[in-house]
């Protein structure tokens, strides 16, 4: 398999450590965001959206947007899961990871802080203000959810990582990038934080 992604890309790291909890090999094609190398007609043939990640498959597929490529290799791989056997399990752990990939991170992703910044003409200073806030709003929404629920436990769900965990780790990275206090979020930074003591979690890390 070929994992085109970026290292700072919460999504591709979203897939990195699903790949090492499956314990799955693969090439990395890092394409720089920075850059403007995932808008070059090179890559747009391979997604057209013009996003990271894309995983390539050995048949040639092409898979693209990171939970769904998660889900696939759920499916494929089927060790460990990431997503619960039972249903209403499955779709909390669901419901936990949406709340990151579809409420907090599509407003806080570089394309947009570039929006900000260079059609809005927001400072620098102003862009983080609009970022720490909707992480902020996200992550109050997301501990009380961990805290009232009893099915949380060392991790999001249960005491083992699934999907919902995959989702949080990256988001958690980038709001520290970010200067976002998580001080009000402990039952979020003690999973975060049982989630980094795994070498898998680790060996995805952008660093």
């Amino acid at each position: 398999m070929i994992l085109y992604g970026y290292g700072l890309s919460s999504a591709s790291y979203r897939v990195r450590i699903a790949l090492a909890l499956k314990n799955l090999p693969y090439e990395s094609i890092s394409k720089d965001l920075r850059a403007g190398e995932h808008r070059l007609a090179e890559f747009l043939r391979i997604n057209v959206q013009g996003f990271v990640p894309a995983l390539g498959l050995d048949d040639g597929a092409v898979l693209t947007q990171s939970v769904a490529i998660i889900e696939y290799l759920d499916e494929i791989y089927p060790t460990p899961r990431l997503l619960p056997a039972e249903a209403l399990a499955r779709a909390r752990v669901r419901a936990l990871a949406q709340l990151i990939t579809s409420d907090i991170h599509p407003l806080n992703n570089l394309r947009v802080l570039k929006y900000l910044e260079n059609q809005l003409s927001l400072d620098r200073e102003a862009r983080d203000l609009w970022y720490r806030h909707w992480v902020q709003t996200g992550f109050d929404a997301l501990e009380r959810w961990l805290v009232r629920d009893a099915a949380t436990g060392r991790f999001c769900h249960g005491d083992a990582p699934t999907l919902a965990d995959i989702c949080l780790v990256p988001q958690v990275f980038n709001a520290r990038r970010f200067a976002v206090d998580m001080n009000p979020y402990p039952r979020i930074s003690a999973i975060d934080a049982a989630c980094r003591e795994l070498p898998e979690f680790q060996a995805a890390a952008p660093k």
